[in-house]
């Protein structure tokens, strides 16, 4: 089973944090970097994909905390 990405993102100038499919932030408020911590936190504690969202909603940064479907190759 995937689990839920967790996305960290901006809506109406605050920033906010929620898992993938939900319509409800579990974090509000604060500073970009308080919400990517947040987000973080989640994302390791749930092993899953952390997505950082910029303000115009392109993806900044995408982090993986758990079974990471496309793992770096070596450039043996």
């Amino acid at each position: 089973m995937v689990k839920p990405e967790i996305e960290t993102y901006s809506e109406d100038g605050v920033w906010k944090s929620r898992r993938q499919g939900s319509s409800r932030a579990f974090s509000v408020g604060g500073t970009k970097a308080e919400q990517q911590e947040q987000g973080r936190a989640a994302a390791k504690r749930d092993q899953a994909e952390h997505v950082i969202k910029n303000l115009d909603g392109t993806i900044g940064a995408k982090n993986s905390y758990g079974n990471d479907p496309n793992p770096p190759r070596d450039k043996n």
